[in-house]
């Protein structure tokens, strides 16, 4: 596969889960592929040898998403790193659950720095730096189109929002070729939500197809919204969660 040859991308929380398996499959697709993380410093550096191993060119960035100065940066290093940009995959994300009298205000800063702000951070620094054909894609959640459980209200917000933002930089940066797209994962198998853990069962109950997700299937979707195949859609949303909110 070679749809993204010659192509340079940046993922947000690239080094495990659905980030990593972005990574991953940009790169099979001809992409070089610079990628942020956090903590997990060890699998961001596996996740760049399998770039590698690929023949494209890997880059593993510390960046604390909630750091506002860290994602600009990271901009920044990845086009350095890469000699420009053409794709920016915002999937950095947290989880904060629980009912509303729980929350605490650590618990709404935090989930609105990551899930919201960092987006619109990096999406406005990748802005600068994109040009006819550029790509910005970013990880939301079924949850954002359809709540259909309780206590999952704050990460639901946050990633509503991303749709608002997603339509309206549609809108702006459409006149420059660049189109911005949003995918919506369902129950996928990550150490976030694993297919083995407590919650899993009662989550296959309201999928259409009733198993969890791969990473890779997710990573898929994306490579398509990265490729000139989808050189027509913008401001768009894509569920990709087995039908649960069919």
């Amino acid at each position: 596969m070679s749809r993204l040859a010659g192509k340079r991308a940046l993922v947000t929380g690239g080094s495990r889960g659905i980030g990593a398996a972005i990574a991953r499959r940009l790169a099979a697709e001809g992409a070089d592929v610079a990628l942020t993380y956090e903590r997990s410093a060890d699998k961001a550096a596996a996740v760049v040898r399998e770039v590698e191993a690929l023949g494209r060119k890997g880059f593993a960035i510390a960046a604390d998403s909630a750091d506002p100065g860290a994602m600009t940066r990271a901009v920044d290093d990845a086009v350095k790193a890469l000699g420009g940009l053409d794709i920016l995959v915002n999937n950095a994300g947290i989880f904060r659950g629980g009912p509303v009298a729980d929350w605490s205000l650590a618990d709404i800063d935090a989930t609105l720095a990551v899930n919201v702000r960092a987006v619109v951070l990096a999406s406005q620094a990748a802005a600068a730096h994109l040009g006819e054909g550029g790509r910005i894609i970013s990880t939301g959640s079924c949850l954002a189109d359809r709540v259909v459980e309780p206590n999952v209200t704050l990460y639901a917000m946050s990633k509503a929002a991303l749709i608002g933002f997603t339509k309206g930089l549609a809108r702006d940066l459409g006149p420059r070729g660049i189109t911005v797209n949003i995918v919506h994962p369902g129950s996928t198998d990550t150490d976030m939500n694993p297919a083995h853990g407590e919650r899993a069962d009662a989550q296959r109950a309201r999928m259409a197809i009733p198993r969890y997700g791969k990473p890779e299937d997710i990573a898929g979707l994306v490579a398509y919204l990265a490729s000139e195949e989808a050189r027509f859609i913008t401001g768009a949303g894509f569920a990709i969660d087995g039908g649960v909110n069919t």
